[in-house]
Protein backbone atom coordinates (compact mmCIF):
# COMPACT_ATOMS: atom_id res chain seq x y z
CA UNK A 1 0.00 0.00 0.00
CA UNK A 2 1.52 3.29 -1.11
CA UNK A 3 1.36 6.30 1.17
CA UNK A 4 2.23 9.95 0.71
CA UNK A 5 4.67 11.89 2.85
CA UNK A 6 1.95 13.18 5.19
CA UNK A 7 0.67 9.67 5.85
CA UNK A 8 4.23 8.45 6.46
CA UNK A 9 4.64 11.20 9.05
CA UNK A 10 1.47 10.00 10.75
CA UNK A 11 2.71 6.40 10.66
CA UNK A 12 6.05 7.31 12.22
CA UNK A 13 4.30 9.33 14.92
CA UNK A 14 2.04 6.38 15.73
CA UNK A 15 5.00 4.01 15.85
CA UNK A 16 6.58 6.29 18.43
CA UNK A 17 3.39 6.31 20.49
CA UNK A 18 3.06 2.53 20.60
CA UNK A 19 6.76 1.84 21.25
CA UNK A 20 7.07 0.31 24.69
CA UNK A 21 3.32 0.36 25.33
CA UNK A 22 1.55 -2.79 26.47
CA UNK A 23 -1.18 -4.42 24.47
CA UNK A 24 -4.54 -2.76 25.06
CA UNK A 25 -3.19 0.76 25.58
CA UNK A 26 -5.56 3.30 24.03
CA UNK A 27 -4.28 5.60 21.29
CA UNK A 28 -5.38 9.24 20.80
CA UNK A 29 -8.58 9.79 18.83
CA UNK A 30 -8.56 10.77 15.17
CA UNK A 31 -9.59 14.28 16.15
CA UNK A 32 -6.72 14.53 18.66
CA UNK A 33 -4.22 13.25 16.08
CA UNK A 34 -5.50 15.78 13.55
CA UNK A 35 -4.75 18.57 16.03
CA UNK A 36 -1.34 17.23 16.98
CA UNK A 37 -0.13 16.50 13.47
CA UNK A 38 -2.04 19.20 11.57
CA UNK A 39 -3.30 16.57 9.13
CA UNK A 40 -6.69 15.85 7.62
CA UNK A 41 -8.93 12.92 8.66
CA UNK A 42 -8.20 10.95 5.47
CA UNK A 43 -4.45 11.14 6.12
CA UNK A 44 -4.89 10.03 9.74
CA UNK A 45 -7.09 7.12 8.65
CA UNK A 46 -4.51 6.05 6.05
CA UNK A 47 -1.83 5.88 8.71
CA UNK A 48 -4.06 3.98 11.14
CA UNK A 49 -5.06 1.52 8.43
CA UNK A 50 -1.40 0.77 7.63
CA UNK A 51 -0.63 -0.13 11.26
CA UNK A 52 -3.80 -2.22 11.53
CA UNK A 53 -2.63 -4.19 8.48
CA UNK A 54 0.76 -4.69 10.14
CA UNK A 55 -0.94 -6.01 13.25
CA UNK A 56 0.48 -3.29 15.49
CA UNK A 57 -2.84 -1.73 16.44
CA UNK A 58 -6.45 -2.82 16.44
CA UNK A 59 -9.59 -0.79 15.78
CA UNK A 60 -12.61 -1.38 18.02
CA UNK A 61 -15.77 0.14 16.50
CA UNK A 62 -17.30 2.69 18.81
CA UNK A 63 -14.34 2.55 21.21
CA UNK A 64 -11.26 3.74 19.31
CA UNK A 65 -7.87 2.28 18.40
CA UNK A 66 -5.64 0.32 20.75
CA UNK A 67 -2.15 -1.16 20.81
CA UNK A 68 -2.38 -4.79 19.70
CA UNK A 69 -1.19 -7.52 22.03
CA UNK A 70 2.02 -9.19 20.78
CA UNK A 71 1.34 -12.52 19.07
CA UNK A 72 2.25 -15.69 20.92
CA UNK A 73 4.87 -17.96 19.45
CA UNK A 74 3.48 -21.05 17.70
CA UNK A 75 2.68 -23.75 20.22
CA UNK A 76 3.31 -21.45 23.18
CA UNK A 77 0.49 -20.55 25.51
CA UNK A 78 0.46 -18.59 28.74
CA UNK A 79 3.61 -17.23 30.37
CA UNK A 80 6.86 -18.83 29.27
CA UNK A 81 9.08 -20.06 32.11
CA UNK A 82 12.52 -18.48 31.63
CA UNK A 83 13.91 -19.26 35.08
CA UNK A 84 16.33 -21.81 33.55
CA UNK A 85 18.37 -18.91 32.17
CA UNK A 86 19.43 -17.87 35.68
CA UNK A 87 21.32 -21.15 36.11
CA UNK A 88 22.70 -21.18 32.58
CA UNK A 89 24.07 -17.64 32.78
CA UNK A 90 25.68 -18.08 36.19
CA UNK A 91 26.84 -15.16 38.37
CA UNK A 92 26.20 -11.66 37.05
CA UNK A 93 29.09 -10.11 35.14
CA UNK A 94 29.90 -6.51 34.23
CA UNK A 95 27.17 -6.36 31.59
CA UNK A 96 24.57 -6.57 34.32
CA UNK A 97 26.03 -4.23 36.95
CA UNK A 98 24.67 -0.84 38.01
CA UNK A 99 27.03 1.07 35.73
CA UNK A 100 26.01 -0.91 32.64
CA UNK A 101 22.36 -0.48 33.59
CA UNK A 102 22.88 3.28 33.91
CA UNK A 103 24.46 3.34 30.45
CA UNK A 104 21.52 1.38 29.03
CA UNK A 105 19.13 3.90 30.56
CA UNK A 106 21.03 6.80 28.95
CA UNK A 107 20.94 5.03 25.58
CA UNK A 108 17.23 4.15 25.73
CA UNK A 109 14.67 6.13 23.78
CA UNK A 110 12.66 8.56 25.94
CA UNK A 111 8.90 8.16 25.95
CA UNK A 112 6.93 10.68 23.84
CA UNK A 113 6.57 13.96 25.70
CA UNK A 114 9.40 13.31 28.17
CA UNK A 115 12.13 15.93 28.61
CA UNK A 116 15.44 14.07 28.32
CA UNK A 117 17.82 16.08 30.52
CA UNK A 118 19.85 12.87 30.79
CA UNK A 119 20.62 12.91 27.06
CA UNK A 120 24.18 12.73 25.79
CA UNK A 121 23.36 13.79 22.24
CA UNK A 122 22.09 16.82 20.39
CA UNK A 123 18.31 17.21 20.22
CA UNK A 124 16.78 16.92 16.77
CA UNK A 125 16.54 20.66 16.17
CA UNK A 126 20.33 21.06 16.58
CA UNK A 127 21.40 18.02 14.54
CA UNK A 128 23.01 18.31 11.11
CA UNK A 129 20.07 16.56 9.47
CA UNK A 130 19.97 18.53 6.22
CA UNK A 131 23.74 18.33 5.79
CA UNK A 132 23.70 14.59 6.39
CA UNK A 133 20.93 14.15 3.83
CA UNK A 134 22.95 16.03 1.23
CA UNK A 135 26.11 14.12 2.11
CA UNK A 136 24.25 10.81 1.83
CA UNK A 137 22.92 11.75 -1.62
CA UNK A 138 26.43 12.50 -2.84
CA UNK A 139 27.85 9.39 -1.17
CA UNK A 140 25.39 7.10 -2.94
CA UNK A 141 26.90 8.13 -6.28
CA UNK A 142 30.34 6.84 -5.31
CA UNK A 143 31.45 3.58 -6.96
CA UNK A 144 32.28 0.56 -4.83
CA UNK A 145 30.17 1.77 -1.94
CA UNK A 146 28.71 -1.64 -1.13
CA UNK A 147 31.91 -3.62 -1.55
CA UNK A 148 34.51 -4.69 0.98
CA UNK A 149 36.56 -2.01 2.70
CA UNK A 150 39.87 -2.02 4.52
CA UNK A 151 39.42 -2.72 8.25
CA UNK A 152 41.23 0.50 9.11
CA UNK A 153 38.75 2.61 7.09
CA UNK A 154 38.60 4.86 4.04
CA UNK A 155 41.87 6.66 3.35
CA UNK A 156 40.21 10.07 2.91
CA UNK A 157 38.42 9.79 6.26
CA UNK A 158 41.54 8.62 8.08
CA UNK A 159 43.42 11.55 6.57
CA UNK A 160 40.83 13.98 7.93
CA UNK A 161 41.04 12.56 11.47
CA UNK A 162 44.84 12.59 11.31
CA UNK A 163 44.97 16.24 10.25
CA UNK A 164 42.37 17.23 12.82
CA UNK A 165 44.33 15.53 15.62
CA UNK A 166 47.54 17.38 14.75
CA UNK A 167 49.46 14.43 16.13
CA UNK A 168 48.96 11.35 13.96
CA UNK A 169 49.46 10.15 10.39
CA UNK A 170 46.62 8.58 8.35
CA UNK A 171 48.12 5.08 8.65
CA UNK A 172 47.86 5.39 12.47
CA UNK A 173 44.07 5.99 12.37
CA UNK A 174 41.40 3.29 12.58
CA UNK A 175 37.75 4.19 11.87
CA UNK A 176 35.21 2.94 14.44
CA UNK A 177 31.41 3.05 14.75
CA UNK A 178 31.51 5.76 17.40
CA UNK A 179 33.45 6.41 20.60
CA UNK A 180 31.87 3.61 22.63
CA UNK A 181 33.15 0.94 20.23
CA UNK A 182 36.59 2.55 20.25
CA UNK A 183 36.74 2.55 24.05
CA UNK A 184 35.55 -1.05 24.30
CA UNK A 185 38.27 -2.16 21.88
CA UNK A 186 40.93 -0.12 23.67
CA UNK A 187 40.19 -1.56 27.10
CA UNK A 188 40.30 -5.11 25.73
CA UNK A 189 43.45 -4.53 23.70
CA UNK A 190 45.58 -2.57 26.15
CA UNK A 191 45.01 -4.48 29.40
CA UNK A 192 44.22 -8.00 30.58
CA UNK A 193 41.21 -9.09 32.66
CA UNK A 194 41.89 -8.38 36.30
CA UNK A 195 44.17 -5.41 35.60
CA UNK A 196 43.58 -1.99 37.20
CA UNK A 197 42.78 1.02 35.03
CA UNK A 198 43.06 4.57 36.39
CA UNK A 199 40.09 6.85 35.69
CA UNK A 200 39.07 10.36 36.64
CA UNK A 201 36.52 10.52 39.42
CA UNK A 202 33.84 11.22 38.30
CA UNK A 203 34.11 10.07 34.69
CA UNK A 204 32.09 8.94 31.68
CA UNK A 205 29.75 6.13 32.69
CA UNK A 206 30.19 4.43 29.30
CA UNK A 207 33.94 4.15 29.88
CA UNK A 208 33.34 2.60 33.30
CA UNK A 209 30.91 0.09 31.79
CA UNK A 210 33.33 -0.80 28.97
CA UNK A 211 36.27 -1.21 31.34
CA UNK A 212 34.31 -3.47 33.66
CA UNK A 213 32.96 -5.49 30.73
CA UNK A 214 36.62 -6.10 29.73
CA UNK A 215 37.29 -7.43 33.23
CA UNK A 216 39.27 -4.38 34.37
CA UNK A 217 39.07 -2.73 37.79
CA UNK A 218 38.61 1.08 37.63
CA UNK A 219 40.72 2.93 40.20
CA UNK A 220 39.49 6.48 40.95
CA UNK A 221 41.80 9.49 40.70
CA UNK A 222 40.14 12.65 42.09
CA UNK A 223 39.85 15.78 39.96
CA UNK A 224 39.18 19.42 40.69
CA UNK A 225 38.13 22.38 38.54
CA UNK A 226 41.46 22.08 36.67
CA UNK A 227 41.12 18.37 35.91
CA UNK A 228 43.34 15.52 37.07
CA UNK A 229 45.60 16.24 40.03
CA UNK A 230 49.12 15.15 39.04
CA UNK A 231 50.19 14.41 42.62
CA UNK A 232 47.30 11.98 43.15
CA UNK A 233 47.78 10.49 39.68
CA UNK A 234 51.41 9.65 40.42
CA UNK A 235 50.42 8.03 43.70
CA UNK A 236 47.66 6.03 41.99
CA UNK A 237 50.14 4.61 39.47
CA UNK A 238 52.55 3.69 42.27
CA UNK A 239 49.99 2.08 44.57
CA UNK A 240 47.94 0.24 41.93
CA UNK A 241 50.61 -0.87 39.49
CA UNK A 242 48.31 0.23 36.65
CA UNK A 243 49.62 0.59 33.11
CA UNK A 244 46.54 2.30 31.69
CA UNK A 245 44.83 5.64 32.32
CA UNK A 246 41.53 6.78 30.82
CA UNK A 247 40.90 10.52 30.86
CA UNK A 248 39.03 13.36 29.15
CA UNK A 249 41.36 16.38 29.26
CA UNK A 250 38.95 18.68 27.41
CA UNK A 251 35.38 19.38 28.63
CA UNK A 252 35.20 16.18 30.66
CA UNK A 253 31.90 14.34 30.85
CA UNK A 254 30.16 14.86 33.29
CA UNK A 255 31.89 17.84 34.97
CA UNK A 256 32.98 19.91 31.97
CA UNK A 257 36.45 20.31 33.55
CA UNK A 258 39.46 21.15 31.36
CA UNK A 259 42.90 19.84 32.30
CA UNK A 260 44.93 22.96 33.05
CA UNK A 261 47.77 23.82 30.68
CA UNK A 262 50.42 23.54 33.41
CA UNK A 263 49.15 20.07 34.34
CA UNK A 264 49.19 18.55 30.85
CA UNK A 265 52.93 18.14 30.66
CA UNK A 266 53.02 16.80 34.22
CA UNK A 267 50.35 14.17 33.46
CA UNK A 268 52.24 12.94 30.40
CA UNK A 269 55.51 12.84 32.34
CA UNK A 270 53.86 10.67 35.01
CA UNK A 271 52.47 8.35 32.33
CA UNK A 272 55.90 8.04 30.71
CA UNK A 273 57.58 7.25 34.03
CA UNK A 274 55.00 4.53 34.67
CA UNK A 275 55.61 3.08 31.17
CA UNK A 276 51.84 3.28 30.74
CA UNK A 277 49.25 4.20 28.14
CA UNK A 278 46.66 6.96 28.39
CA UNK A 279 43.39 6.79 26.46
CA UNK A 280 42.58 10.39 25.59
CA UNK A 281 38.83 10.65 24.97
CA UNK A 282 38.45 13.86 22.97
CA UNK A 283 34.68 13.53 22.56
CA UNK A 284 33.88 17.27 22.98
CA UNK A 285 36.52 18.84 20.70
CA UNK A 286 33.76 20.46 18.63
CA UNK A 287 32.08 22.10 21.62
CA UNK A 288 34.20 25.02 22.88
CA UNK A 289 31.68 27.59 24.11
CA UNK A 290 33.82 30.37 25.57
CA UNK A 291 36.75 30.32 23.14
CA UNK A 292 37.17 29.95 19.39
CA UNK A 293 38.91 26.59 19.71
CA UNK A 294 39.37 23.85 22.28
CA UNK A 295 42.80 23.31 23.88
CA UNK A 296 45.19 21.18 21.83
CA UNK A 297 44.97 17.44 22.50
CA UNK A 298 47.40 15.76 24.89
CA UNK A 299 48.51 13.64 21.95
CA UNK A 300 50.33 16.60 20.39
CA UNK A 301 52.81 16.54 23.30
CA UNK A 302 53.43 12.78 23.08
CA UNK A 303 56.40 11.52 21.09
CA UNK A 304 56.70 8.10 22.71
CA UNK A 305 53.46 6.37 21.68
CA UNK A 306 51.87 6.61 25.12
CA UNK A 307 48.64 8.37 24.03
CA UNK A 308 45.78 6.43 22.48
CA UNK A 309 43.54 9.08 20.95
CA UNK A 310 39.76 8.75 20.47
CA UNK A 311 37.44 11.17 18.68
CA UNK A 312 33.90 10.99 17.30
CA UNK A 313 31.68 12.83 14.81
CA UNK A 314 28.48 11.46 16.35
CA UNK A 315 28.06 14.12 19.02
CA UNK A 316 28.31 17.11 16.69
CA UNK A 317 26.24 15.63 13.83
CA UNK A 318 23.47 13.24 14.94
CA UNK A 319 23.06 10.22 17.25
CA UNK A 320 22.54 7.80 14.35
CA UNK A 321 25.73 8.93 12.63
CA UNK A 322 28.02 6.36 14.26
CA UNK A 323 31.45 7.41 13.06
CA UNK A 324 34.58 7.86 15.16
CA UNK A 325 38.27 7.06 15.12
CA UNK A 326 40.99 5.71 17.36
CA UNK A 327 44.67 6.53 16.84
CA UNK A 328 47.79 4.81 18.17
CA UNK A 329 51.36 3.90 17.27
CA UNK A 330 53.48 0.77 17.33
CA UNK A 331 52.34 -2.55 18.76
CA UNK A 332 49.39 -0.82 20.46
CA UNK A 333 48.01 0.09 17.02
CA UNK A 334 48.22 -3.53 15.85
CA UNK A 335 46.47 -4.80 18.97
CA UNK A 336 43.71 -2.21 18.61
CA UNK A 337 43.14 -3.12 14.97
CA UNK A 338 42.97 -6.80 15.87
CA UNK A 339 40.35 -6.04 18.54
CA UNK A 340 38.31 -3.96 16.10
CA UNK A 341 38.53 -6.64 13.40
CA UNK A 342 37.02 -9.21 15.75
CA UNK A 343 34.11 -6.88 16.49
CA UNK A 344 32.78 -6.17 12.99
CA UNK A 345 35.52 -6.38 10.30
CA UNK A 346 34.94 -2.78 9.14
CA UNK A 347 32.57 0.16 9.44
CA UNK A 348 29.89 0.47 6.77
CA UNK A 349 31.31 2.03 3.60
CA UNK A 350 28.16 4.09 3.24
CA UNK A 351 28.59 5.74 6.64
CA UNK A 352 32.26 6.40 6.00
CA UNK A 353 31.61 7.97 2.62
CA UNK A 354 28.83 10.11 4.09
CA UNK A 355 31.34 11.31 6.69
CA UNK A 356 33.82 12.27 3.97
CA UNK A 357 31.15 14.17 2.03
CA UNK A 358 29.94 15.89 5.21
CA UNK A 359 33.38 17.05 6.30
CA UNK A 360 34.31 18.55 2.91
CA UNK A 361 30.98 20.39 2.57
CA UNK A 362 31.38 24.22 2.83
CA UNK A 363 28.37 24.30 5.13
CA UNK A 364 29.96 22.06 7.77
CA UNK A 365 32.01 24.83 9.49
CA UNK A 366 28.91 27.03 9.47
CA UNK A 367 26.94 24.25 11.17
CA UNK A 368 29.54 24.04 13.94
CA UNK A 369 29.53 27.81 14.49
CA UNK A 370 25.73 27.92 14.63
CA UNK A 371 25.68 24.91 16.93
CA UNK A 372 28.13 26.45 19.39
CA UNK A 373 26.13 29.66 19.53
CA UNK A 374 22.93 27.74 20.28
CA UNK A 375 24.64 25.58 22.92
CA UNK A 376 26.15 28.64 24.60
CA UNK A 377 22.70 30.21 24.94
CA UNK A 378 21.25 26.98 26.31
CA UNK A 379 24.10 26.49 28.77
CA UNK A 380 23.81 30.02 30.14
CA UNK A 381 20.03 29.87 30.45
CA UNK A 382 19.99 26.54 32.27
CA UNK A 383 22.93 27.53 34.51
CA UNK A 384 21.13 30.75 35.50
CA UNK A 385 17.96 28.79 36.23
CA UNK A 386 19.84 26.19 38.31
CA UNK A 387 21.58 28.83 40.41
CA UNK A 388 18.41 30.86 40.84
CA UNK A 389 16.48 27.82 42.06
CA UNK A 390 19.14 25.77 43.89
CA UNK A 391 21.68 28.42 44.88
CA UNK A 392 25.12 29.34 43.56
CA UNK A 393 26.72 26.48 45.52
CA UNK A 394 24.89 23.96 43.33
CA UNK A 395 26.94 25.02 40.29
CA UNK A 396 30.22 26.63 41.41
CA UNK A 397 31.90 26.18 38.00
CA UNK A 398 30.39 26.95 34.61
CA UNK A 399 31.71 24.42 32.07
CA UNK A 400 33.54 26.23 29.24
CA UNK A 401 32.44 23.58 26.75
CA UNK A 402 30.70 20.26 26.28
CA UNK A 403 27.01 19.48 26.65
CA UNK A 404 26.34 19.13 30.38
CA UNK A 405 26.04 20.79 33.78
CA UNK A 406 27.27 18.96 36.89
CA UNK A 407 24.84 20.02 39.62
CA UNK A 408 25.43 19.34 43.30
CA UNK A 409 22.35 18.54 45.38
CA UNK A 410 21.82 19.14 49.12
CA UNK A 411 23.48 16.46 51.24
CA UNK A 412 20.19 15.03 52.54
CA UNK A 413 18.73 14.43 49.07
CA UNK A 414 19.10 11.12 47.24
CA UNK A 415 19.97 11.61 43.58
CA UNK A 416 18.31 8.28 42.78
CA UNK A 417 15.08 9.15 44.58
CA UNK A 418 14.90 12.61 43.01
CA UNK A 419 15.51 11.12 39.56
CA UNK A 420 12.67 8.67 40.08
CA UNK A 421 10.35 11.48 41.19
CA UNK A 422 11.33 13.44 38.08
CA UNK A 423 10.80 10.44 35.80
CA UNK A 424 7.21 10.18 36.99
CA UNK A 425 6.87 13.85 36.04
CA UNK A 426 8.28 13.11 32.53
CA UNK A 427 11.69 14.67 33.26
CA UNK A 428 14.60 12.29 32.75
CA UNK A 429 17.70 12.91 34.88
CA UNK A 430 21.06 11.17 35.26
CA UNK A 431 21.93 10.44 38.92
CA UNK A 432 25.47 11.45 39.72
CA UNK A 433 26.48 8.34 41.63
CA UNK A 434 26.70 6.27 38.43
CA UNK A 435 29.52 8.51 37.16
CA UNK A 436 31.85 7.65 40.05
CA UNK A 437 34.05 4.54 39.89
CA UNK A 438 33.68 4.15 43.66
CA UNK A 439 31.41 5.75 46.26
CA UNK A 440 30.06 9.19 45.41
CA UNK A 441 31.26 11.85 47.89
CA UNK A 442 28.02 13.83 47.51
CA UNK A 443 24.74 13.68 45.55
CA UNK A 444 24.92 15.12 42.01
CA UNK A 445 22.92 15.29 38.82
CA UNK A 446 24.23 15.52 35.28
CA UNK A 447 21.90 17.79 33.30
CA UNK A 448 22.15 18.15 29.53
CA UNK A 449 21.78 21.83 28.66
CA UNK A 450 21.65 20.84 24.98
CA UNK A 451 18.24 19.29 25.56
CA UNK A 452 16.36 22.42 26.58
CA UNK A 453 15.62 25.68 24.78
CA UNK A 454 16.69 28.82 26.71
CA UNK A 455 13.16 30.08 27.24
CA UNK A 456 12.07 26.76 28.78
CA UNK A 457 14.89 26.51 31.34
CA UNK A 458 13.25 28.53 34.18
CA UNK A 459 10.04 26.51 34.00
CA UNK A 460 11.84 23.19 34.00
CA UNK A 461 13.95 24.17 36.99
CA UNK A 462 10.83 25.37 38.80
CA UNK A 463 9.38 21.88 38.40
CA UNK A 464 12.61 20.24 39.54
CA UNK A 465 12.87 22.68 42.42
CA UNK A 466 9.41 21.69 43.60
CA UNK A 467 10.32 18.00 43.51
CA UNK A 468 13.55 18.74 45.37
CA UNK A 469 11.70 20.76 48.01
CA UNK A 470 9.40 17.84 48.72
CA UNK A 471 12.40 15.51 49.04
CA UNK A 472 14.09 17.95 51.44
CA UNK A 473 11.19 18.03 53.89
Amino acid sequence: MKTNNSAERVIQHLRGLIAGEKGGARLPSVRALMGTLHAGPATIETGLRRLVEEGLIEARPGQGTFVAAPPSAPGVTGTTDLDWQTMALGPARATGDATANALAELASMPSPGALALNAGYLPEELQATALLTGAATRALRRPGLWGRHAPEGLEALRAWFATASGAFQPHEITICPGTQAALAAAFRALAAPGDPVLVESPTYVGALAAARAAGLHPVPVPIDADGLRPDLLAEAFRSSGARLLYCQPTYANPTGAVLATDRRGAVLQIVRRAQAFVIEDDWARDFPLDTEAAPAPLAIRDAGGHVIYVRSLTKCAAPGFRIGAIAARGAALERLRAARLIDDFFVSGLLQEIAVQLLIAPAWPRHLRTLRSALRARRDALADAVRARLGAQSLPHLPPGGLHLWVRLPEAVSDLALSEDARRADILLSPGRHWFPAEAPAPYLRLSFAAIAPEAAPGVMARLGSLLARRSL
